[in-house]
């Protein structure tokens, strides 16, 4: 066992012994992360989706907290969120920051972090080096609410990417976490005791191995970079078989069979999977090998009817925003016998459209301008401006087609 890092206050230590409640009483908990049904009426579950949720569920979160908060952090640069906690220590509310040891370019950061929440009052500890990075986000009031998060506590996951956050009150679920959290604290070695959160390195392979295989019909993924090969190797034999594997993110290695498209409307941050369109699972770890043996990452399984339809929707609004399928059914009307190209096409093509993105908004600026702004009232330009893009980028397919056709 390593010896212990912790940067703390023995006032706070007594301070925080006994509050503790042994177990979720307030609410009827789920169980979550097995093949059991979703969880029972009473429980509570709710999904964050990011950018649109904003900051303020985890404000609301830190306010209602009546004894203690304990928060791992990877990054932070959110005052309000930061102000919140120092103000909640200051209220005799037990705060404890697990702040991680490293991060890619910001560690000067963390320390600072560190040192202002110690002038506040907060327990703060540090995460050990025996991993390579320790990236899980994670956020328990009172011991009886959790929020998991695949996003950071800082403007561009939260202002300008997609990601998601479960808050759920699952007596199961917020005990395993909060064992990870005393764990990771106290640099002991952490064996999990469930399958209630999917953690790396302890049971991520494992699990998540798992949950995709299990796939009957769909499997729809968000992952800024799959490269694991035993999961790329099921991907490839659920495409094979007939499943509806699409992902939004990047693949590691060529694929003729898997549909691959970056996310254009916004940077992705999330990694999350919907299996069937009753199950998903919603964490920090990509489909790597780092992320899934080497490093610490958290995630969880959901079986909620509304949570697990609010991500599908999502998903299928972020695939239809990147224009992978249009471009795709024009580019195989002109040439049926060219998908693997097709392909190849689709993925250059995505990742030229964030500067015509600019571009089309500063033309619709401009018309706007000219217009009057009543044009912003006339559900008619929004039609408009969609009709001309997917014309003009149809015609632009068939022209490029014809052209190389013709030399």
């Amino acid at each position: 066992m390593r010896v212990t890092f912790r940067i703390e206050r023995i006032a706070q230590v007594r301070a925080a012994a006994g509050f503790w409640p042994s177990a979720c009483t307030t609410f009827k908990c789920s169980t979550l992360g097995n093949d059991r049904p979703r969880q029972r009426e009473g429980s509570f579950l709710k999904l964050l989706i990011q950018p649109h949720a904003g900051i303020a569920p985890l404000l609301a979160g830190i306010k209602s907290a009546k004894k203690s908060i304990d928060i791992l952090i990877f990054r932070m640069d959110w005052k309000e969120l930061e102000t919140a906690l120092k103000t909640a220590s200051s209220q005799g509310i037990a705060v404890r920051a697990l702040i991680a040891h490293t991060n890619r370019g910001g560690e000067s950061k963390l320390r600072n972090l560190e040192t202002r929440f110690l002038e506040a009052g907060i327990t703060v500890g540090r995460t050990a080096d025996d991993l390579i990075r320790y990236h899980g986000k994670m956020m328990i009031i009172d011991r009886k609410t959790l929020f998991l998060l695949s996003f950071n506590f800082v403007h561009m996951d939260i202002d300008h990417s997609r990601g998601f956050g479960i808050v759920t009150k699952s007596a199961k679920v917020v005990q395993e976490a909060f064992k990870l959290f005393e764990a990771d604290l106290n640099r002991q070695t952490y064996t999990a005791g469930s399958h209630a959160l999917i953690v790396s390195p302890a049971n991520a392979r494992k699990q998540l191995s798992a949950f995709i295989k299990q796939a009957k019909k769909q499997l729809l993924i968000y992952d800024p970079k799959i490269a694991d090969r035993q999961i790329m190797k099921l991907l490839e034999d659920h495409a094979k078989a007939g499943l509806d594997v699409k992902v939004i993110g990047s693949i590691a290695a060529k694929s003729g069979n898997l549909p691959v498209t970056p996310l254009t409307s916004m940077r992705l941050h999330t990694r999350t999977i919907i299996r069937d369109g009753r199950q998903a699972f919603v964490g920090s770890q990509s489909l790597r090998q780092p992320e899934l043996d080497q490093r610490r990452e958290i995630g969880i399984v959901v079986r909620d009817a509304k949570v697990v339809k609010a991500l599908v929707e999502t998903f299928e609004k972020d695939w239809a925003s990147s224009g992978f399928d249009e471009t795709r059914d024009a580019v195989k009307k002109n040439d049926p016998a060219v998908p693997e190209k097709a392909a190849k096409a689709t993925r250059a093509l995505a990742k030229e459209m964030r500067p015509l993105k600019t571009t089309l908004k500063k033309a619709i600026k401009q018309a706007v301008s000219k217009a009057g702004k009543e044009a912003l009232a006339d559900g008619e330009l929004k039609s408009t401006v969609k009709h001309v893009v997917k014309t003009a980028v149809k015609e632009a397919v068939k022209e490029i087609v014809q052209a190389e056709q013709d030399a």
